[in-house]
């Protein structure tokens, strides 16, 4: 695998995650009360709890797009 195959791959990967991040944070803002008391249920949570969970949730996924995607994607840019 060469490195311009390598950024491009990881370039992509970072237009989905992307991508999907934004769906999923659209999703639990329009949402938010059907999918609290379903997870309420499901999962025998206060509703109030959910919030900090769905908040880490969006949170910690947009760290791991920057941390796995975006900064290898500029340092092989930098580099190539």
């Amino acid at each position: 695998m060469t490195v311009d195959i390598l950024r491009e791959v990881l370039g992509w990967c970072a237009v989905i995650n992307m991508g999907l991040l934004l769906f999923s944070a659209i999703f639990v803002v329009l949402l938010r009360g059907p999918i609290s008391r379903i997870h309420a249920k499901m999962f025998n949570l206060d509703e109030s709890d959910l919030s900090l969970a769905y908040f880490q949730y969006l949170a910690q996924y947009k760290i791991a797009i920057i941390v796995f995607n975006i900064i290898p994607y500029f340092a092989l840019r930098i580099v190539g």
